[in-house]
């Protein structure tokens, strides 16, 4: 302890500190034991106490105090609570209190005693002492291992701003980066906005149990992300349910209805038993509708009275039946522009529009690549039982292609696991090696472009050096190929491509001209003529 006096504040235990007679000094009463421990010195009481309801016993707390602490001054303060559980009153009562105390901290330490009153009082104390609005620390007292003894028990001093609770502090740090990369599938992305997106996403996910709308391209992730919301929730005991998923543009005509929101026996022809539907199924659980924008008006009006009262009526039913259940929707079209034109509900995209978040396309993350490409071979590793992996070559080809203008990546994250999978299924001795690269380069530029006899032929042509030419000469030389590739002489050639400025001309050379075009990118037609 220290030179300076003690102070300490604190509620009159109603319970704890009753006691009438000779045989209270052998029950331990925990406001009276802080005036009995000899290394412990206290120099004023500030008492808390309902002096209406409780006078006598604050006066004989008070007289013992006197008795066994002479050097203790008791201040009773008369604090009056119609609930002394309501969260807010207690909290106002004990604020007001701290911005009125005169504190001098240059000759008092002050403690706040956590021992007595009511749990609500005793966190109300925690984030006055945690927020330094009281400048002082935390006092817990405990009573003697054997009751009856006369004994003033134990104490210990809590002080929030030691190095304890800084490693409090840091821990809940790293499970909530935890938490973040959770959601993240642990992939170490680097795309500041995706980052921050997802740092918003996890609080708002353990914080609230509102519908989440997520936006984004087909492939982006979403369907994914739901998945890891609901994992996370669940990790924190807050959805005891299940995960119940459905793609929205599966559900067509009669059976949209029955789908999501179940029918009874007899129904409709067909309706030869019950059925839950998917919103009873996802009952304390969280239902994840993908591309929602292709619900129907009265599966969209039955959503979203489902979504206000969690009550609906199944198909044929004329008995409404309850689920509680958390709603994230997904959708890769624009729903403000499907709401205009009169094809979404404005009352359900408003009920949705809480928490929208958009989820950028690989195209648009490609910094993102690499730990994603890392992250598909270790998944299927775990998927395969197999471990393969790049030679230095190789992975680095398929990452200057990657994350070239080149790469449309028009499927996503679908394309990149499918090009992994690829790869490593068809790797030798576990390793992908430059030619697997070259032959996945060739075959998601067939993929991603229509022309793709067009996009082969210069591929073939060109090689490596395809990824050196500016886009602007790529779209003419594809074209010159092209009518290379039907025409049976340099000349010919040469006459289609130049046509018009020929006509404009007394004497042409298109043929040399074509040659020299040709000439710049290494080809001749030779080579231009049989790709």
């Amino acid at each position: 302890m220290s030179d300076k006096a003690a102070v300490i504040l604190g509620f009159l235990g109603t319970q704890l500190d009753a006691g009438d007679g000779p045989g209270r000094w052998e029950k331990w009463r925990p406001t009276v034991s802080l005036g009995m421990h000899e290394d412990f010195l206290v120099h004023r009481m500030e008492l808390l106490v309902d002096q209406r309801r409780y006078p006598a016993l604050a006066t004989r707390v008070q007289e013992d105090l006197a008795q066994v602490s002479p050097e203790t001054t008791v201040v009773l303060h008369d604090t009056y609570l119609a609930d002394p559980w309501d969260f807010e009153s207690m909290y106002a009562t004990l604020h007001e209190l701290c911005r009125s105390y005169p504190f001098d901290t240059d000759k008092e330490d002050y403690y706040l005693h956590i021992t007595t009153g009511t749990h609500v009082a005793q966190i109300c104390l925690f984030l006055l002492a945690e927020s330094r609005l009281f400048p002082g620390r935390l006092l817990q007292t405990s009573p003697p291992r054997k009751q009856h003894s006369g004994s003033p028990g134990t104490y210990s001093v809590i002080d929030l701003d030691l190095s304890k609770y800084d490693r409090i502090a840091q821990r809940f740090q790293r499970e909530q980066q935890e938490d973040r990369a959770f959601l993240k599938s642990g992939i170490a992305t680097r795309n500041v906005a995706f980052n921050r997106m997802i740092e918003q996403i996890e609080t708002v996910a353990i914080r609230s149990s509102a519908p989440m709308l997520l936006m984004g391209p087909t492939g982006a992730g979403k369907s994914q992300l739901a998945r890891r919301i609901f994992d996370l929730k669940k990790l924190k005991h807050q959805l005891p349910g299940v995960f119940v998923e459905v793609n929205c543009a599966t559900l067509r005509g009669d059976g949209a209805m029955s789908a999501l929101f179940g029918h009874v026996k007899g129904a409709y022809t067909g309706a030869a038993t019950n059925r839950e539907g998917l919103l009873r199924s996802a009952n304390r659980g969280l239902l994840f509708l993908d591309e929602i924008g292709e619900l129907g008006p009265d599966e969209q009006a039955m959503l979203l009275r489902a979504l206000e009262e969690k009550r609906f009526l199944p198909v044929g039913s004329d008995r409404e039946v309850e689920s509680d259940f958390q709603l994230i929707a997904g959708t890769n079209r624009d729903l403000g522009a499907r709401v205009a034109e009169g094809r979404f509900r404005d009352d359900l995209f408003a009920r949705l529009n809480l928490w929208t978040y958009r989820l950028p396309g690989l195209a648009d993350r490609r910094e993102d690549i690499e730990p994603n490409l890392d992250f598909e071979l270790e998944r299927f590793e775990r998927l395969n039982n197999q471990r393969v992996k790049f030679n230095r070559e190789a992975r680095e080809k398929f990452l200057n292609f990657a994350t070239s203008g080149e790469a449309q990546w028009s499927g996503n994250f679908r394309d990149l696991s499918a090009s992994v999978t690829r790869m490593a299924t068809l790797a030798q001795a576990g390793r992908i090696q430059v030619p697997a690269v070259d032959e996945e380069i060739d075959r998601l530029r067939r993929l991603w472009n229509p022309r793709s006899e067009r996009a082969d032929a210069l591929a073939y042509l060109l090689g490596d050096r395809l990824s050196e030419i500016d886009r602007f000469d790529e779209v003419q030389l594809r074209e010159v190929i092209e009518v290379c590739r039907r025409s049976r002489s340099l000349s010919e050639a040469g006459r289609t491509l130049f046509a018009v400025s020929r006509s404009r001309r007394n004497s042409t050379n298109d043929a040399d001209r074509l040659r020299k075009y040709l000439a710049r990118f290494g080809l001749d037609w030779e080579q231009s003529r049989t790709s």
